[in-house]
């Protein structure tokens, strides 16, 4: 159904004041901004939490949307950087309970070998942004949102071949990082 919406032209609406067309563009992104955060989280809720932060962003921050990039692709970024930061806050969260007040069973959302890939690819990111920080926010539009990369050059105005390069190396820094799952 979104597909049918001028997102690009409700977005400038909104990012010049018009508060009819952020409460639309907000309604038709919604779903778009779930399926983004649940492609990082393992848990619906989780994703669900970090949908409500980054529509909150989008609210908040979409005076800053120029038109340059497609809205979509900024949407993007705006959502992989709400479902990381809930992940670095539900692991914060899980490291500030003492032993005693832990549940009997390990909660999934902050225990990677019962959770599985996506939380060891959060981990590695977290490790990446403290050495390379420049290198995360590609390294997650290119290999979880699979944007294109003309798009991340565009989104992050960078060179084309800069954005190739720090994907190819983000890929190295992370791959060590990963745990391998084979039986």
């Amino acid at each position: 159904m979104d597909e049918a919406i001028d997102l690009d032209g409700l977005a400038l609406r909104a990012a010049a004041g018009d508060r009819d067309a952020l409460e639309d563009l907000l309604a038709a992104i919604q779903p778009r901004v779930r399926r983004i955060c649940g492609r990082m989280l393992l848990h619906p809720q989780d994703a669900e939490e970090a949908t409500q932060d980054a529509l909150l962003l989008v609210a908040t921050k979409i005076h800053t949307f120029a038109g340059r990039s497609r809205f979509t692709t900024w949407l993007h970024a705006v959502a992989s950087n709400s479902a990381r930061s809930t992940y670095r806050s539900l692991k914060r969260r899980a490291a500030e309970h003492p032993v005693d007040e832990l549940p009997v069973h390990a909660d999934p959302r902050t225990t990677s070998v019962i959770a599985g890939s996506r939380l060891d690819l959060l981990e590695a990111l977290e490790v990446l942004t403290a050495t390379s920080p420049e290198l995360v926010e590609p390294l997650v539009l290119r290999d979880i949102q699979e944007l294109d990369y003309n798009e991340i050059a565009r989104l992050l105005d960078a060179p084309l071949g800069t954005i190739k390069s720090r994907i190819h190396h983000a890929r190295q820094a992370v791959r060590p990082l990963l745990r391998v799952h084979d039986a």
